[in-house]
């Protein structure tokens, strides 16, 4: 790992996981390619991406094994990773589907639809995210597409390569449609690379001018979520009856033996996909409850942590950067002596002066050092409201010693949950109410792994045409993803 900027690149591998959403089979592959580099690791980014070193390896080996999958990916190093105008992933909320709130007609199928509508590697950063649920942050990307009130219409808030990264992203006059979303943000990418920085109205002009995309007027705004953010590890029950299981690893190196035996569980118990946060863990979801037993045998043979304290899973570090590892090592230690909880905040160690932050508190390494022994020196920021989405920081307490850190993280702690007790029911802010009417029953879900039976888009592979009803499929029809009969398939009613 690297210790500092100053520090020698370490060549790597980066595997963009589009949405954060991979199959078994895949992930499978990318754990062989990293053995293949000589690697016992893989590494999982903030966006949502796969890395791994590629010090004294095979370069040819590790591409057929990536190739293998059709995933895109890239040879970098830890110093490129921080560089602005590289090839970026798409990130998504999709991990949270069935975790968390969510709102009321988005659900995995139209993530897919999305995400496979991408026909080409980003070069600006492009967030797919739902409003509502609080464990992906919003507002991460160049391209921040942000599910409105309307069913299958997006709002869309640029904040450009030209801009502060910290400076709140500025609306698009229109939302658009589900269907244009990819279309668009290639369309917009092309624009700001001829002519970058150009001005936002003109910009929405550019795009607009001449085209015939199925845009409408946004006349709501968007509020942040204020829900607080979810404990995300462990095995814990889904809105439909089913488990998830969410992994975590303090050092961010997570074992390549133990992943290749999980993918293969998913396989035998027929989970078709894994999902990636951008906290550094990754979430499976869709175990049945039956098979929860296997689960819990694979975690014991291995000995792999389910409940690590709260206060380590909402930390954002940069990948591969050992100070700040060290630091929130520290940190934790002394805050958990403390018995202190930091419930519904989140952290960010920042030693790189152009890194995004999307957490409600950051430690950020002072350009200034200590006159006594050289020791840095650290500035504490907090979100307005503690809620990062709002884009706005305040100094807390500036150019303060190592020593010092744990005590004003508590106190800041403090003024955050008495933030909470005074505030009224009617203060606390919803971004988008769920429907009160059950709506027609369209869609359903097969009960083994989850994949979704949209009457709207049909089955095309299976032969089925859109439009056609669940109840005139026939018979012998199997789930698409893994060969499920009809029956095992339930309604998903709407509200």
């Amino acid at each position: 790992m690297n210790n500092n900027n100053n520090a020698i690149p370490t060549p790597l591998v980066r595997v963009f996981v589009k949405g954060g959403v991979i199959s078994p089979a895949d992930l499978i592959r990318i754990m062989e390619a990293s053995g293949k580099a000589g690697n016992s690791y893989v590494m999982f980014g903030s966006r949502q991406d796969i890395l791994f070193p590629v010090v004294d390896s095979d370069e040819e080996n590790v591409r057929s094994h990536l190739d293998e999958t059709g995933l895109k990916y890239n040879f970098t190093d830890s110093q490129l990773l921080k560089a602005p105008l590289q090839y970026e992933n798409i990130v998504s909320s999709y991990v949270a589907v069935n975790i968390t709130d969510n709102t009321w007609w988005l659900k995995e199928d139209i993530f897919h639809y999305i995400l496979d509508s991408f026909d080409y590697q980003p070069v600006l950063k492009v967030n797919i995210i739902d409003p509502i649920q609080s464990l992906v942050p919003l507002f991460t990307g160049h391209l921040n597409f942000i599910a409105s009130k309307q069913e299958h219409y997006w709002h869309l808030f640029i904040r450009q390569p030209t801009e502060n990264g910290n400076k709140a992203p500025t609306p698009w006059p229109a939302l658009i449609h589900e269907n244009e979303i990819a279309v668009i943000a290639k369309e917009i990418e092309k624009k700001l690379k001829k002519s970058p920085g150009m001005n936002h109205r003109r910009l929405f002009d550019a795009v607009q001018n001449g085209s015939t995309f199925h845009s409408v007027t946004a006349d709501e705004e968007i509020a942040s979520p204020t829900a607080l953010f979810p404990y995300y590890e462990g095995l814990n029950a889904m809105q439909n009856n089913l488990f998830w299981l969410g992994l975590y690893w303090r050092n961010n190196c997570f074992d390549i033996e133990f992943l290749k035996d999980a993918c293969r569980l998913c396989q035998e118990t027929k989970v078709g996909k894994i999902s990636i946060t951008p906290w550094k863990s990754f979430i499976i979801k869709g175990i049945h409850p039956k098979k929860r037993i296997y689960w819990e045998k694979l975690m014991g043979r291995y000995g792999i942590n389910l409940r690590h304290s709260s206060l380590e899973l909402n930390w954002h570090l940069p990948v591969m950067d050992e100070e700040a590892l060290k630091l929130k090592t520290y940190l934790v230690r002394e805050l958990d002596q403390q018995d202190i909880s930091t419930h519904g905040l989140t952290f960010t160690i920042k030693t790189n002066p152009d890194m995004l932050l999307f957490t409600s508190v950051v430690i950020e390494k002072s350009s200034e050092t200590s006159g006594l022994n050289g020791e840095p020196l650290y500035n504490i920021l907090y979100a307005r409201d503690f809620n990062p989405n709002h884009s706005e920081y305040f100094n807390f307490s500036k150019h303060v010693e190592k020593r010092q850190l744990p005590t004003l993280l508590i106190k800041l702690s403090k003024i955050y949950f008495q933030q909470l007790a005074t505030e009224e029911p009617d203060e606390i802010k919803t971004v988008f109410e769920k429907k009160s009417s059950y709506k027609q029953v369209s869609s359903y879900q097969c009960s083994n792994c989850m994949t979704v039976y949209d009457k709207k888009y049909g089955a095309p592979d299976s032969g089925v045409k859109p439009g056609t009803p669940f109840d005139q499929l026939p018979g012998d029809y199997i789930c698409p993803l893994c060969s499920s009969a009809k029956t095992e398939f339930i309604p998903l009613v709407e509200y």
